[in-house]
């Protein structure tokens, strides 16, 4: 906006003083040259500020028009980059959503991946286990089995044999860390020999003859064999025996005196003297001694089936109960009742409720071995 040009007023003329003349009344005159003097001085100063009032309006006027193309520029620009900004925005929402289901995929994957690989190295470590790893598998399972053995009969033999063959493989393997093992393997070797258990086999052995000794057992109230029968039958069982005194005498001498023999034998025979400590064993019935052998057999019975339970206090009151009923009922002069009493008594004293040794220590160490510790 341009300003407006200054008025270019002409000055006002001013009039020329007129001289009075001498003598003249000055009262009739009046002095009108300063007034329009000032009416110019007052304009000229109203057209200055109306000049400036002008330039400043124009100013400002260019000032708030170059404001406004200004702003109408930079609203311009903002509409420009904030569509911008939601385009790229949605853009970038678009790729994070993109981005997610990858990663899940690819996380899904890389499980899968993972799984299997641990599915391969166990598979890869079965199959390339070393030949000491599968020594103390071995070795392992011989000890587990031979102790279930040991518990079912009984008998230290099978753990010491296992030991043993165990000892064997590890020296031929020659292997430092298998070591351990081996001394492992050695105290236990010592500790089972000086432990003692029952021997099941062989008390069940006794145990079965008893039995089978029980029919021929005789019993207190049981009449002695004449002297005639017995001594025929010690004749017959020894027929390198020395001839008796009526080998010289005649037929019928010889035969009077074996008559006279046996008349004298069942004369004495007759009449039988002895102390009786038990009268109720002279009063048993013939026909009750075998229900009293039948219970001896089943006491007997009982005790080998405690044994095999290895209920032993079981089978030590079986067996003391059969030790009683044969002191009791059964002639201890016999030979035969004098056998049955001393095996009963071995087995009641092999009879041993110790508790087989456990190989504790063994195990820890292949377990340690077959961890590769």
């Amino acid at each position: 906006m341009s300003s407006a040009p200054p008025n270019d007023l002409p000055p006002a003329p001013t009039a020329a003083p007129v001289a009075a003349p001498v003598g003249a009344p000055a009262a009739g005159l009046a002095p009108a040259a300063p007034a329009p003097s000032r009416a110019g001085a007052v304009t000229l100063l109203l057209g200055a500020v109306a000049a400036a009032a002008l330039v400043s309006s124009g100013m400002l006027w260019q000032k708030l028009s170059a404001i406004q193309e200004q702003l109408a520029r930079q609203s311009a620009d903002s509409g420009a980059q904030a569509i911008e900004a939601r385009t790229m925005a949605r853009q970038a929402e678009e790729l994070v959503r993109e981005t997610a289901a990858r990663l899940s995929v690819a996380e899904a994957r890389v499980s899968e991946v993972a799984l299997q690989r641990s599915q391969l190295e166990e598979l890869m470590q079965s199959l390339s286990r070393s030949r000491d790893e599968n020594l103390v598998v071995d070795i392992e399972s011989a000890i587990r089995l031979a102790q279930q053995q040991a518990q079912l009969t009984g008998s230290l033999e099978p753990l010491v044999a296992a030991l043993k063959s165990a000892n064997q493989r590890i020296e031929r393997a020659a292997q430092p860390r298998l070591a351990p093992v081996q001394r492992a393997i050695g105290r236990d070797l010592d500790r089972l020999t000086r432990a003692t258990v029952t021997d099941t086999s062989g008390l069940l052995g006794r145990l079965d003859d008893l039995v089978r000794q029980v029919d021929e057992l005789p019993v207190l109230n049981a009449v002695a064999q004449a002297a005639s029968t017995k001594r025929l039958s010690t004749s017959q069982a020894a027929p390198g025996s020395p001839p008796a005194p009526t080998e010289g005498l005649a037929w019928w001498q010889a035969a009077l005196q074996r008559s006279w023999e046996v008349v004298r034998d069942e004369a004495r025979s007759l009449v039988r003297v002895s102390r009786i400590d038990q009268p109720e064993a002279i009063l048993l019935a013939p026909e009750q001694t075998f229900f009293l052998r039948e219970n001896l057999k089943l006491k007997l019975l009982n005790a080998r089936l405690g044994v095999l339970a290895r209920q032993f206090e079981s089978a030590r009151a079986d067996l003391g109960a059969a030790t009683a009923a044969l002191n009791k009922y059964f002639d201890p002069a016999s030979r035969r009742t004098q056998i049955a009493a001393s095996t009963l008594q071995t087995a009641q004293a092999s009879l041993k409720a110790a508790e087989q040794p456990r190989l504790d220590e063994t195990l820890s160490a292949l377990a340690t071995a077959a961890a590769g510790r």
